[in-house]
């Protein structure tokens, strides 16, 4: 039993008590994110429950399947709706992030302030403690929605509680947060949860044709220009990167989801162990970290870029220009080697 029985029994107290339950994703919601979200959905209408579904902003069309039965808010287009939510409800669960903060700016106040318990259920380092009054966190699992299925199958006893939407929901979560099983994976019991997914109806054929292969042609055209005219490398270092201003992303004609994945290219390079992508939005400057081996992501960008996530995958932002930005990435990457060559 990953978690004791004393936490599952409180759990288990707080949703027969309740008779709204508010679910909470994370702002700029992935994969992993929507599957854990629309999986406890599911399961909690199973149990009779009056479920209201909170997404800060809008999530990638391929993700849409999952969600086709499950009424939710998109707090970017209906804001105040959202913040209601939090007060008229009787639970909140957060899915798949570790601090208030990652609901967003127009959610992070709301969420803090309201006074309803609220329940994480998390697999990122670090989750703020004194922001929930239960967590079930572990950072030693694939993904949320790995996560999640331990915790439901510890509610009932047994598999039960698995049907195909429940089970597509869970693949789709565990599917993406690890590449379509390229790393974080190494461990036997994702596949024993996998295998049980798949003979209670989850499709990884149809998933994946669904997440990696169903691109607009101008998704690809943008891939092609960022390994053409916007990737940086320097085999030195064991760095790579990939920058895109906003100009490029209108040239593109831009939708939510189309940079999924784009910063692993990098990773593909013989020789490079650090990936990253800077991309220029509206209001800030985000950057996506990915590593292999032992360089730490997460350290990196919380000392450098007001960011977090995992060891191998992270994320943070600035408010300087782009240009800025990639200047001072550069230095970085040049002070990653001196340091190397210092301890040497």
């Amino acid at each position: 039993m990953i978690f004791s029985e004393t936490e599952i029994t409180e759990l288990k107290n707080k949703i027969q008590k309740s008779n709204t339950i508010t679910l909470v994703s994370h702002f700029n919601p992935d994969g992993d994110s929507i599957g854990a979200v629309s999986a406890l959905s599911h399961y909690l209408i199973s149990q009779n429950k009056t479920i209201k579904v909170i997404i800060p902003n809008e999530y990638p069309s391929f993700l849409e399947f999952v969600m086709k039965n499950v009424p939710h808010i998109i707090a970017s287009k209906q804001s105040e709706e959202a913040k209601l939510a939090f007060t008229e409800t009787d639970l909140i669960i957060c899915l798949d992030f570790n601090s208030i903060t990652r609901v967003g700016d127009m959610l992070k106040d709301s969420l803090l302030e309201s006074e309803k318990i609220k329940v994480l259920i998390d697999h990122h380092l670090y989750p703020e403690k004194d922001n929930f009054d239960l967590i079930f966190s572990k950072i030693n699992v694939s993904s949320t929605s790995e996560l999640l299925y331990e915790v439901m199958f510890l509610l009932e006893g047994d598999n039960s509680f698995i049907n195909k939407r429940i089970s597509q929901s869970l693949y789709l979560g565990i599917c993406t947060d690890t590449g379509s099983f390229s790393f974080s994976c190494n461990e036997r019991r994702i596949y024993e949860v996998v295998g049980d997914l798949v003979d209670n109806g989850a499709e990884p054929e149809f998933v994946h044709q669904i997440v990696y292969n169903t691109y607009s042609e101008q998704r690809l055209r943008l891939l092609g220009f960022c390994l053409c005219e916007r990737l940086r490398v320097f085999p030195k270092h064991g760095v790579a990167f990939i920058y895109l201003s906003k100009s490029d992303l209108r040239r593109f004609n831009y939708q939510i989801g189309d940079c999924e994945g784009i910063v692993n290219y990098c990773l593909s390079i013989e020789g490079i162990e650090f990936g990253a992508l800077i991309t220029e939005r509206a209001d800030r400057v985000r950057l996506s970290f990915r590593s292999k081996h032992n360089f730490d992501v997460n350290v990196f960008s919380k000392t450098y870029w007001n960011g977090a996530g995992h060891k191998k995958a992270a994320g943070g932002h600035s408010f300087e220009k782009l240009d800025t930005v990639i200047e001072r990435f550069i230095k970085q990457i040049e002070d990653i080697e001196l340091k190397k060559e210092n301890e040497n």
